[in-house]
């Protein structure tokens, strides 16, 4: 077997990682039936507590039903309108996104968000992404506009700075041809690796823009995010959270934080309106 072939197995095994959870044999049921009141809804209007509309934006391999599940409905049961929809997609590879050049998945967002804004009167939306998709918006906010049109930025387990995959891909250099295997048939796994050109621009001069509030959840048992503290942003207006910090107990890793981790949501949503934060704890996990 060819040396980039015999790297490439296990990067990809642990990239997928990401995927178990996130999309069950039963998609095409739950993408027909997920969407209720307020997820989705385009007729759906803030209200003068939550006046901003949120919207949702999937990891690497995912889609924007699936990556949602849960979140979605706990959001929306809170009064929020909430809004979700799929970036990055390859052609001929259904259901499993984010793949495609994050620069211009961002450009996918901003269409988004600004028909999210154009529905529902609102002047401003939140963000809340999990993995690339809370590293991805970071890209439409600096260089797309985002930041006027963009009150806060929630990041779920986000590789802002890249990531080794616990130092896995310090091996590409080794094996000539792997990178451009990667650039060329998953631009977006090639854009998140450590030092890569993509991550060079975005986090040159700072890693956030002023206007914009910024919230990084982190779990220090993500095994596809590593280390896991480069997930944290510094700068003005910025939260890094680690879950561990808020309850011991709570063995979430890069999957399960984003997808079922009510501790985390529960600082999703205080991040969403702080003004009425209550203290997250392992009991938060019940709420």
């Amino acid at each position: 077997m060819l040396p980039w072939k015999r790297l490439l197995r296990p990067l990809a095994a642990l990239l997928l990682t990401a995927t178990v959870a996130v999309v069950p044999a039963a998609t095409a049921a739950q993408a027909a039936n997920a969407p209720t009141r307020g997820w989705n809804d385009y007729s759906c209007k803030p209200s003068a507590a939550h006046p901003r509309p949120v919207v949702l934006v999937h990891g690497t391999f995912a889609n924007s039903v699936d990556n949602w599940l849960a979140l979605a409905p706990y959001l929306e049961s809170r009064d929020y309108c909430v809004f979700s929809f799929d970036y990055g997609e390859l052609s001929g590879v259904p259901l499993f996104h984010g793949l495609g050049p994050i620069d211009k998945s961002a450009e996918q967002l901003k269409t988004f968000v600004d028909k999210v804004l154009t529905a529902t009167g609102a002047a401003e939306t939140d963000l809340v992404g999990h993995s690339q998709g809370g590293l991805m918006p970071r890209y439409y906010l600096r260089f797309l506009g985002g930041a006027a049109k963009v009150n806060a930025l929630v990041g779920i387990a986000p590789d802002n700075h890249g990531t080794t995959l616990s130092g896995l891909t310090n091996l590409l250099p080794y094996f000539p041809g792997v990178g451009d295997f990667l650039t060329t048939n998953t631009p977006a796994l090639a854009d998140q690796v450590v030092g890569s050109a993509f991550l060079t621009k975005l986090n040159e001069g700072g890693d956030t823009v002023p206007g914009v509030k910024y919230t990084v959840l982190a779990t220090k048992y993500d095994e596809v995010v590593t280390p896991y503290r480069s997930q944290f942003l510094s700068g003005s207006g910025v939260h890094n959270v680690l879950l561990q910090d808020l309850c011991p107990l709570d063995l979430s890793e890069h999957v399960a934080i984003g997808l079922f981790d009510r501790i985390a949501f529960h600082e999703v949503a205080n991040a969403l309106d702080p003004a009425h934060a209550t203290a997250t704890t392992c009991a938060s996990a019940l709420s």
